[in-house]
């Protein structure tokens, strides 16, 4: 076991790998309009592009599955991280349509290993701590977003090329000192395909898994049609269509920041169902807001309801993994669980990006209506997410 003062260094540098991720993202996301004007993408062909992102986020997530367990989670979120950072500059600087593309393609797997790698840093982390951190790391990423928001809206007039910079980001983050395995757990990795499966619960797992899908679904749509719905419906200034994603990330950064405390205060069921309370009214100003202003309260309220789902959901998957086991064994058995767990980041992904650009081919308010139904299900699903709260229980021993 290591030193209880290695453990604050590492959750800096976890927090940095997450910060650096929601920068990158979101200084992605916010100039979709952009992007769509210098390649000349139509809402549908916009899709199929987000798609094929999407896709590949989930490939990057089942490779770091196969990867962490031999070579450790630190190692394959570096090279996940360097990953982003090639690829970002390829996508940002291509001469033509294809490589932009190809680009793209690279950055959906590097998305998909540090999303995997980096929840299997923060589980650890929170597990070695014996207390709920996951909040705060998710925090940490709204805040890379509200940063890469804030870059977007000062940076409307700034050569297309000079985006690439972006990258430097990511490739320092790939060096910073992030959380070692413990030992033992090397001479059990080899066993971990098959001792995984064999005694995990995945029909609760599954529960928490589809309150992931629901949050995915309502972040995605918010990020990366936001933007889109303040210019096509209400004509938003070009320079404020980021609004409709920086209120939202502020407001989901702050909630996850104090988040830590409030699920300990009190109890991550009973937080899930308030949260989707304010995120159900929240989306109904969104779908029947009568100008730009309002539709950007709603994200706003928006993200205050739904900013503990995913923290919260990674916790619980991580705490029904590792009940009943030695600390070498549940980090083994954790880590490949977080890795097929992320899956349902990307469904919810897929269902937010490309469904409601499907759906809202048309209008986008109609689009934003399917966020709004699913968010109901929180109110079912919240039951799922007990083991959250005895997450320093179950962590006891770590």
């Amino acid at each position: 076991m290591h030193a209880m003062t290695d453990l604050p260094r590492a959750r800096l540098a976890i927090a940095a790998a997450f910060l650096v991720q929601g920068l990158v993202f979101i200084s992605l996301t916010t100039r979709l309009p952009r992007i769509q004007e210098r390649w000349d993408l139509g809402e549908l062909a916009l899709s199929g592009v987000l798609l094929m992102m999407v896709l590949l986020a989930g490939v990057g997530s089942l490779v770091a599955e196969r990867l962490a367990p031999r070579l450790d989670s630190a190692v394959v979120l570096r090279a996940g991280l360097l990953v982003v950072a090639g690829s970002v500059v390829v996508l940002v600087l291509a001469p033509s349509l294809a490589v932009f593309v190809l680009g793209l393609a690279a950055y959906g797997v590097g998305l998909g290993i540090v999303d995997a790698t980096g929840n299997m840093q923060a589980v650890a982390l929170e597990h070695r701590m014996g207390r709920v951190v996951l909040p705060s790391c998710h925090g940490a990423w709204t805040l890379g977003g509200v940063i890469g928001a804030v870059l977007t809206l000062a940076t409307t007039d700034v050569p297309w090329s000079a985006i690439a910079l972006v990258a430097v980001l990511p490739l320092l983050a790939s060096v910073a000192p992030y959380l070692p395995r413990d030992h033992g757990v090397a001479a059990t990795s080899t066993a971990i395909p098959t001792s995984a499966d064999g005694d995990v619960p995945w029909r609760a797992i599954v529960m928490v898994g589809l309150a992931l899908v629901v949050f995915y679904t309502v972040d995605t749509a918010a990020a990366t049609w936001g933007p889109v719905y303040l210019d096509d419906v209400f004509d938003a200034p070009e320079g404020l269509v980021a609004l409709a994603t920086l209120p939202y990330l502020v407001a989901t950064g702050l909630v996850r920041l104090v988040g830590d405390r409030l699920t300990e205060r009190v109890g991550a069921v009973r937080l899930l169902r308030v949260g989707a309370a304010i995120a159900l009214v929240a989306l109904v100003v969104v779908v029947a807001a009568p100008s730009w202003p309002v539709a950007v309260l709603g994200f706003t309220l928006l993200g205050c309801g739904v900013a503990v789902v995913a923290p919260l959901s990674f916790s619980a998957a991580a705490a029904l993994a590792g009940r009943d086991a030695d600390p070498a064994t549940r980090q083994a058995r954790v880590d490949a669980v977080v890795a097929r767990f992320n899956q349902f980041n990307y469904v919810g992904a897929l269902l937010g990006a490309v469904m409601t650009g499907v759906v809202g081919a048309g209008s986008l308010r109609v689009g934003f209506a399917v966020p709004l139904v699913l968010v109901v299900a929180l109110f079912w699903l919240a039951r799922a997410f007990a083991p959250a709260d005895d997450v320093v229980d179950v962590s006891a021993g770590a």
